[in-house]
């Protein structure tokens, strides 16, 4: 049974020269799965994500002939039905940490403020649980980091803590947006590590959106490719770097090869019959 339903999904934005599709048309089904969305800066990954929260705002605009949340109309549901299912439910890892951490608010307001005024725990119970929620990320020293502002913590450190922050809720679904893209190969993999441990412990549906084929091919079940907010090639994980349609190829192409030729990467030989 799917948990996540959405059908000819469209994300219009109203601009002085036109209406402007950033998503037209997608579909796709969800369960207990990882899901990988991956295509070029610009070609509606993120406001795919974003439009299933329904997070976008004037001047855009969502449609959609179904999107429903284990059996949920979201469509229907009004702006309070929606506030219960974020963060509660249905929880979004931001890209970069940097943009998306309050930089005048520590770590542990930040993380206790959702508990304290959504859950209504006491001050106490909000910081054994936000500790805990550290722990789980595999950060060390919890309570410095508890105190500690946002600046002050690395790259790495600050996406555990947007992990942390999103999986204290314990949603059934987790949209990760290119949660490792500042993070260098190190880092990466060990961020990788713990969202992999934490889907699989806590059985929760995941949507891993990124610009790094390679980096999905591993780490996900399904592959959604996206071009100009299309979906172009739907493929298992484990069968991307086989993909068969011209941009996926292309995309795949323009991917540098440690001891491979080093002139010039090839471009994409674009066609615009695949945003068609």
């Amino acid at each position: 049974m799917s948990l996540l339903d959405v059908k000819n999904l469209r994300v219009t934005f109203d601009t002085e020269t036109g209406p402007v599709q950033a998503v037209r048309g997608v579909s796709f089904s969800l369960g207990r799965e990882r899901l990988g969305i991956v295509g070029e800066s610009g070609s509606g990954k993120t406001m795919t994500g974003r439009a299933v929260l329904r997070l976008i705002r004037p001047p855009g605009r969502i449609e959609a002939d179904r999107m429903t949340f284990d059996g949920q109309n979201l469509m229907a549901a009004s702006e309070r039905d929606m506030r219960a299912l974020r963060g509660k439910r249905i929880g979004m890892i931001m890209q970069d940490p940097k943009f998306s951490l309050n930089p005048v608010m520590t770590v542990g307001r930040q993380l206790t403020e959702g508990l304290r005024l959504r859950d209504g725990l006491g001050r106490a119970d909000a910081k054994a649980k936000a500790l805990a929620a550290l722990k789980a990320v595999q950060i060390r020293d919890p309570e410095r980091v508890m105190d500690a502002y946002p600046h002050e913590l690395s790259g790495g450190m600050g996406q555990r803590v947007m992990i942390a922050m999103m999986l204290i809720p314990e949603p059934d679904l987790l949209i990760a947006d290119e949660p490792t893209s500042a993070l260098d190969v190190t880092v990466q993999a060990e961020v990788l590590s713990i969202l992999d441990n934490l889907v699989r412990d806590r059985n929760m549906s995941l949507i891993f959106i990124s610009h790094d084929l390679r980096l999905v091919a591993r780490f996900c079940d399904r592959v959604l490719v996206m071009y100009k907010g299309r979906i172009v090639e739907e493929v298992a994980a484990g069968q991307l770097l086989d993909a068969k349609h011209p941009y996926t190829r292309g995309l795949l192409n323009c991917l540098p090869r440690i001891g491979g030729p080093r002139g010039p990467l090839p471009g994409l030989d674009r066609t615009g019959a695949w945003a068609e």
